[in-house]
């Protein structure tokens, strides 16, 4: 009996020692990031029969269990991937909109000054010096709008660079969970330290994209992103990377590869951080570049009319104060053409109407035979365009040409109507003397309906058949046919013509003709005649600052950019909304594990007094079946 004492208080000893040891690595790693609990069960011995009864044997730790909750990390991971893509958002949305409130002031202010100085032109239109500050508020206008979109370059690099970072981070853990997988098989998936780590990447994961976990009989876990990519299957690995876009270079595209086989990710699907850089970079920074550049373009084009329109301190007809629109230096980067084209088309786009563009961005897509369709990408708003020996028309603002090649069946291209002109605008003015202050004046005949108004939106001295300054030229319309008819300041006939309303571009002038009802005969003379003095032309100039010249006629310059700072404001407040609500959910599922798995030390003090107890009497009945069996000895003797 002695002897079956002994044993049972060995048993015991081993079962408090391991009960010990257990508590005590809770306790180091209460600490540990990723560290689960662990509970050793204990179990009973089975039972010996002595006569008609039976007597216990003992004690043994039957299992040590790593206390985790599948549903709970579930969880955890979601609200983490959550609570990641809102952060990545907002840090970014708050850059940007501190970009436009700070560095992106320079904008309005120029273009404030821009105007101020052409009020000052108005009033002394003769003036070297307020002139040449004119020239100056225009250079100072063109840099803060190159400066701009400096600035949002340099989001798109940072966004760029922050792609390439995670995506590195995506293969390290890949790499990593497919050796702890191949190392879990061997176990049986029963080494709890692998585990810890293993759920710790897979919770790191959740940071950068949306996990779906698979567990394996094996003890491997198989792991997917956004619900689309093995990411890990069993011990193989998949390998992320990021590569030029398509067709934009600039915007980097994710893919997944597994040997030779390479697949293109749609990121937007991802979730994470990584979702986040995508949306904030395709849903807010392009149309900002976008509409930065459709302000430039609005400027650019809006005083080159302007300028068009009058005449210059030499009495010549006003020439560009801004690069033209539809040079190169601005038109960079309009069309983009997609990676799998098998045609060899090149095209340019041509912005034929600033007034009419929305700073969106189209997607062109042609289709044997004759089919060419203008996709909106932001509305999904199909139109059919016209191929015109090698022009595509139809869009909202610009044609397409076709310079060189052909489209084959299936080619797409991308077309971003407003893209670049921010970074191309500057002034090409350098002679004080051309601005234009003196304008045109026209007068309609006494013996008109009234039912028709002309404006005059510019001239062409370069025309071969401008009457040229200095001379006159009447314009009679007929409004039920869309006819004119030119005469001289003699009365001799120029010439007829037709006309799409509301333009006419004739004899190297061009004008809108507004007609409230049909008139047959009504006439308009445009005195070309240089009027030294005169800033009737620099006093339309200075009214630039309030006219709805732009989007359709709903908004002006400086509502272009506003417009566009209060939108990226709006999503920023936005962003921090969602944010604290993200954070908010995320914080209770983490408290929620940390309840179930983690360490409570006040717990693990009390199990670590309960085992010591145990322990030491344990130890005790080893001493007292010792000294029975000491006893047994001696009295045999």
């Amino acid at each position: 009996m002695s002897m079956d004492i002994l044993n049972i208080a060995r048993s015991g000893v081993l079962a408090s020692q391991s009960q010990l040891s257990v508590t005590s690595n809770n306790i180091a790693n209460a600490n540990t990031q990723g560290y689960h609990r662990q509970v050793a069960e204990q179990s009973t011995l089975g039972a010996n029969r002595l006569g008609s009864n039976f007597y216990g044997s003992g004690t043994y730790i039957s299992d040590v269990k790593r206390i985790y909750n599948e549903y709970a990390a579930r969880e955890l991971r979601i609200g983490q991937t959550t609570f990641s893509e809102a952060q990545t958002a907002q840090t970014k949305l708050s850059e940007l909109d501190q970009l436009f409130s700070q560095i992106g002031k320079a904008v309005p202010s120029s273009l404030t000054e821009l105007f101020s100085g052409l009020n000052s032109l108005a009033d002394m239109s003769k003036d070297i010096g307020v002139r040449s500050g004119v020239l100056g508020n225009a250079s100072q206008l063109a840099a803060a709008l190159n400066k701009m979109q400096s600035q949002l370059d340099g989001q798109m690099k940072q966004t760029n660079d922050q792609i390439s970072a995670v995506t590195d981070r995506i293969n390290d853990i890949s790499k990593e969970l497919g050796n702890i997988n191949r190392e879990l098989m061997k176990s049986s998936g029963n080494d709890h330290t692998l585990l810890d780590k293993q759920e710790a990447l897979i919770q790191e994961l959740s940071e950068y994209a949306q996990v779906n976990v698979i567990p394996l009989d094996s003890g491997a876990k198989s792991i997917m992103l956004g619900g689309s990519v093995m990411l890990v299957s069993g011990e193989l690995s998949m390998q992320m990377g990021s590569i030029k876009g398509d067709p934009y270079p600039a915007e980097l595209d994710i893919t997944a590869t597994s040997g030779n086989q390479s697949l293109k990710i749609d990121a937007s699907k991802l979730g994470g951080t990584l979702g986040a850089l995508f949306a904030f970079r395709d849903e807010t920074l392009v149309p900002a570049q976008l509409d930065l550049g459709q302000l430039a373009l609005g400027v650019a084009d809006s005083f080159n009319q302007a300028q068009s329109q009058g005449f210059d301190l030499h009495g010549n007809v006003g020439s560009d104060l801004f690069l033209d629109i539809n040079d190169a230096a601005m038109s960079a980067g309009r069309v983009a053409a997609f990676g799998n084209n098998t045609g060899n088309a090149a095209l340019r786009v041509n912005i034929d109407d600033v007034g009419a563009l929305t700073g969106g961005s189209y997607e062109l897509s042609f289709t044997a035979p004759s089919t060419y369709e203008l996709k909106d990408k932001e509305t999904g708003a199909v139109t059919p365009l016209t191929l015109s020996g090698t022009q595509l028309t139809g869009g909202n603002g610009f044609s397409i040409n076709i310079d060189a090649g052909a489209m084959a069946s299936g080619d797409k291209f991308e077309i971003r109507p407003t893209s670049g002109a921010a970074a191309g605008i500057k002034v090409v003015m350098t002679d004080p003397k051309g601005l234009a202050a003196a304008g045109v004046k026209i007068t309609s005949d006494s013996a008109n309906s009234g039912n028709t108004s002309v404006a005059l939106k510019g001239m062409d001295a370069s025309n071969a058949a401008f009457p040229g300054v200095g001379s006159q030229i009447t314009f009679q319309l007929d409004t039920s046919t869309n006819t004119y008819e030119a005469f001289d300041s003699a009365g001799n006939s120029l010439g007829t013509g037709s006309y799409t309303p509301p333009s006419v571009d004739a004899f190297g002038i061009r004008f809108d003709v507004e007609s409230l009802a049909a008139a047959t005969g009504d006439s308009f003379t445009f005195d070309l005649t240089y009027a030294e003095g005169d800033n009737s032309n620099a006093i339309a100039m200075a009214g630039l600052n309030e006219a709805k010249i732009m989007q359709g006629g709903s908004s002006t310059l400086n509502d272009v950019f506003e417009n566009t700072k209060l939108e990226v404001g709006s999503k920023a407040k936005s962003a921090e909304v969602i944010l604290s609500s993200a954070s908010a959910v995320y914080a209770q599922a983490y408290n929620r594990v940390q309840s179930e798995s983690g360490v409570n030390l006040d717990e693990e003090a009390a199990n670590l007094m309960r085992f010591q107890q145990a322990y030491q009497a344990s130890a005790r009945i080893m001493t007292t079946a010792s000294e029975l069996f000491d006893t047994l000895l001696s009295s045999a003797r």
